[in-house]
């Protein structure tokens, strides 16, 4: 086969985009399954309130790729049915088990007892087949949420879906319209398969692997002394460069709203008004660039939070994060657009005045290499703001720094660098005790100078203005930009403790972890109700981990002690370190896990005990 006919070829095994009508194919009898092809028609999610509700799980046969294949809906819908209740109110959810296998519903980011929490083997033992378990529990908090299943791969399979809260006294962010943008993404092939390839061989579905072109291109930029010492380098850590995500489009198809983007989910809105867009990652493993070109964003809401207003063009988010933005459209149509981290696809809709109005799709951006300090962090000895360094979160492209100039017998061959002291983030207060560290042996890369930053925007985001792929002075949002409105930080105590883990992988194996412990052989984390703690968490992978602590808040720290913004799910970047003060305020064992599905499943999983 010549080369012109394989790159088309090449180019669709990495991006299916889906069929325009694609979606449920069979779903429940009667209402359930007329709310379901309503919600198919329009590509958005039937939605429900009050005080008592009514979920049916059950198979589905869907069809998103010309491929018809069995997926997991609630009440015949994918994505669920989105639940909108009121704070203060005390819910009854009743979820009923039509399928031949346990299932579970867990309430992501939402403050209860551990009893209602629904994970699986920790706070209760799961929904069996033909059985109907009722949560029950008082909301105590406002904002976008969303919630799924905490069993096997079935949020994988299509068991997502939003959760609106809201204010009590009816006070809510002023905005004309609202629309919910749950993006997610789906696969033909068996979640069970997928993951055993990747214990296999860890990058089979990385289409990004460094080219003998791209050899010669840093050759032209660097030189060939730099350009082979380069290659070297990534090479005796057996390590990859486009290593950004462990799943791409070259076996997922990247939904928004349940909707291919050959669909284009369409939310609509009137000449003139504000639009309010609820962005839910509910994927399993795809973190998402969110642009709406030609438009800017004010964030409003970090997962669920009130934040101080900050106006961006544009934001990453992860597995289980939310964020609430206010726009005023300026045209008839505007695209959402939202790529992948790894650049090998992207979920899209349109902003419009009516049905069938479209805007222009941006290309995605080139594939970037991970950077020294996605490596080693801090490669010279401070632990300064990335900003300093370029200005409004651009940053210079170490992808093409001349390695040559680096130490490298200061480089063990696993990629531990050492020579330098460690950075004492958030130094605790006095008498802390700190946490004794387990350390297994399924790591494969140790950070001694880790980077305390929370300005960098990650890789791929890094300086694009300079790099002429967005207009002058385009913003991304970084952790540094949040702050939580008054009243959201009310715990002010100094904490009394101190727990550090970090956050291990192996590569080779597809081994993740804590403390290079998977949760099998792990030992709870222990915290007592009511105490005030500090977590420290550090990345010694080269993957950006978005860490959910279930029941209990996450108040983000900058290294200076400063509480930013409360989170429930924290994204934590390649070689970087971050700490956050917690009050765990229900007693039960709790979930605390990377939401990447795979790196969960593998491992990154670990149990809280609240006594």
């Amino acid at each position: 086969m010549s080369k012109h006919l394989e790159l088309p070829l090449l180019k669709r095994r990495r991006f299916v985009q889906g069929l325009a009508a694609g979606g449920i194919l069979a779903a429940l009898p009667g209402l359930s399954r007329a709310a379901a092809a309503e919600s198919a028609l329009h590509g958005t999610a039937p939605v429900l309130s009050g005080r008592t509700i009514d979920l049916v799980v059950e198979e589905t046969l869907v069809n998103f790729t010309g491929n018809v294949r069995r997926a997991t809906s609630i009440n015949g819908s994918i994505p669920a049915p989105t639940i909108r209740l009121r704070e203060g109110d005390t819910v009854t959810i009743r979820v009923t088990n039509r399928m031949s296998v346990p299932t579970s519903i867990h309430w992501h980011g939402i403050i209860l007892p551990h009893n209602m929490d629904g994970v699986p083997g920790l706070s209760f033992r799961g929904i069996a087949p033909g059985e109907t378990f009722v949560y029950s529990f008082t909301l105590q908090q406002t904002g976008t949420y969303w919630y799924h299943s905490h069993t096997g791969f079935q949020e994988m399979t299509g068991m997502y879906g939003a959760l609106i809260i809201e204010p009590r006294d009816g006070k809510n962010i002023e905005a004309d319209r609202a629309h919910v943008v749950q993006l997610s993404d789906w696969t033909d092939d068996d979640p069970m398969a997928v993951f055993a390839r990747l214990k296999t061989q860890s990058d089979v579905y990385n289409y990004n692997q460094p080219t003998a072109g791209q050899f010669f291109e840093d050759v032209s930029a660097l030189g060939f002394t730099s350009a082979l010492q380069k290659r070297r380098m990534w090479n005796q850590m057996r390590m990859n460069p486009t290593d950004l995500a462990d799943v791409s489009a070259s076996v997922l198809t990247y939904l928004m709203n349940g909707t291919t983007p050959a669909g284009n989910w369409t939310g609509l809105f009137k000449r003139g008004e504000s639009v309010r867009l609820h962005f839910i990652n509910a994927a399993s493993n795809s973190f998402y660039d969110v642009r709406i070109p030609g438009l800017r964003m004010t964030v409003v809401e970090a997962d669920g939070q009130a934040v101080e207003p900050v106006t961006v063009d544009e934001f990453r988010f992860g597995p289980g994060e939310t964020y609430d933005v206010i726009v005023r459209p300026t045209d008839d149509a505007h695209t959402i657009f939202a790529q992948s981290m790894d650049r090998s696809g992207y979920a899209r809709g349109t902003l419009a005045v009516a049905q069938g109005l479209t805007a222009a799709v941006p290309d995605t951006d080139p594939v970037e290499w991970l950077g020294m300090q996605d490596m080693m962090g801090n490669m010279h000895g401070d632990h300064g703001s990335m900003q300093g360094m370029a200005g409004m979160g651009d940053m210079p492209d170490h992808s093409q720094m001349d390695h040559s100039q680096m130490d490298h017998s200061q480089m063990k061959h696993d990629g531990h660098m050492n020579g330098m002291p460690m950075n004492p983030l958030a130094k605790p207060s006095q008498n802390v005790r700190h946490a004794s560290s387990e350390r297994g042996g399924k790591v494969d890369m140790l950070v001694d100078t880790p980077r305390t930053n929370l300005d960098d925007p990650g890789v791929g985001l890094r300086g694009l203005s300079q790099k002429g792929r967005r207009p002058a002075g385009h913003k991304v949002l970084t952790h540094s930009d949040l702050r939580s409105r008054d009243g959201v930080l009310n715990d002010k105590r100094v904490p009394g403790r101190e727990i550090e883990l970090h956050l291990t992988g192996n590569m080779e194996r597809y081994s993740w972890s804590f403390d290079g412990v998977e949760f099998g052989d792990s030992t709870p984390v222990a915290m007592k109700r009511g105490e005030r703690v500090r977590v420290i968490l550090q990345n010694d992978t080269m993957m950006t981990h978005p860490m959910h602590l279930h029941g209990m808040w996450s108040d983000l720290e900058a290294p200076s002690g400063e509480l930013l913004a409360r989170r429930h799910t924290i994204q934590v970047q390649p070689a970087q370190r971050i700490s956050f003060l917690t009050t765990p305020e229900e007693v039960g064992r709790w979930a605390w896990h990377c939401h990447l599905a795979f790196h969960m499943d593998a491992g990154m999983f670990r149990e809280v005990a609240v006594v």
